[in-house]
Formats: C-alpha cells, sequence, structure tokens
C-alpha cells in the first residue's frame, strides 16, 4: 500500500503550496514508509509515501517519463506490466527501472489515455502532463484503490485518503 496526494490548478500555486501537500503527506504516512516525495509544478503538485514492493532501489515517486513530459504519483499494482513493457520494448521504448510505474508512464507517452484500456490491476494514480498543463486522475475499474478528491475553488485536491 502507498499513498498518494496532491492538487491540480487552474492558475498558479498559492503560497504555501509546499506546507499544503506535506500536512497532506504527512496525514497519509501509515500508507507508506519507504519513501517519500513531491514535485511542484505552475499548476500541479504531486506527492508520494511509498511502501516498496517492486523495484525496491528504482521506483521513488514521483516519477517522470524519459522525456520529462509525464509526471505520476501511483498507488497500486499492474499485474500485466511485464507483458506491456516486452511490447513496448519492441517498439523501441526503454526503461530506467523495473517498476511497473515506468510502463505506465512509458505506455502513457506512447498510447495517450488509450493505454488504459490494456491496463490489468489495482491502481489508483494521478499523472501531470508538462507539455499539455492537464492532469489526470485514474483508477483502476473496480475501485479497488482509493482515490478521493475534491474541487475547492479554482483546483481539484486529491489523495488516497479523505482526511
Amino acid at each position: 500500500m502507498c499513498g498518494i496526494a496532491g492538487f491540480f490548478r487552474n492558475g498558479r500555486q498559492p503560497e504555501g503550496a509546499e506546507a499544503v501537500l506535506s500536512s497532506m503527506l504527512d496525514a497519509i504516512a501509515h500508507r507508506g514508509p519507504d519513501g517519500r516525495g513531491t514535485t511542484f509544478f505552475p499548476q500541479a503538485c504531486l506527492g508520494h509515501v511509498r511502501l516498496a514492493i517492486i523495484d525496491i532501489a528504482g521506483g521513488g515517486q514521483p516519477m517522470r517519463s524519459g522525456d520529462g513530459r509525464y509526471w505520476i504519483s501511483y498507488n497500486g499494482e499492474l499485474y500485466n506490466y511485464r507483458e506491456l513493457r516486452a511490447d513496448l520494448q519492441r517498439q523501441g521504448m526503454e526503461f530506467q527501472s523495473g517498476s511497473d510505474t515506468e510502463v505506465i508512464l512509458a505506455a502513457f507517452a506512447h498510447q495517450g489515455s488509450d493505454c488504459l484500456n490494456s491496463f490489468r490491476g489495482m491502481f489508483a494514480f494521478a499523472l501531470w502532463d508538462e507539455q499539455r498543463q492537464e492532469g489526470y486522475l485514474v483508477r483502476d475499474r473496480f475501485g479497488i484503490k482509493p482515490l478521493f478528491y475534491a474541487t475547492l475553488g479554482k483546483q481539484i485536491v486529491f489523495g488516497s485518503e479523505i482526511k
């Protein structure tokens, strides 16, 4: 179990965004004792607390795609990531880690949101497209992994737990 938290905003982040995200991660720290990470953009913040299971050394988050366009904070397990990884490698994609998180980023970079149709697993993630300045909140079809969100003024706030 890992935890994600953050926000997407229509407009620049207000002062104090770092402190707010830190408080959000403190509230879900029990979900990920093995690591903690944050990434800030003018219109988005991604946070992650990690329970390291797959690729213990190389799966730190938030993680960015090889070209730096996409960033992700991910909770879950993609059951078919090895098959998806092999397919992407045959199409010329390269990987730096053995994590299923990197496979999601590569699939999104290669296919856009159509890649979601090929994912089998239990997951929730926030993905930021730095080039288009767009955020995506994604959850598995059955909602096994939690993802809560709220619209507050000009922003969407999200996390693995409602607190």
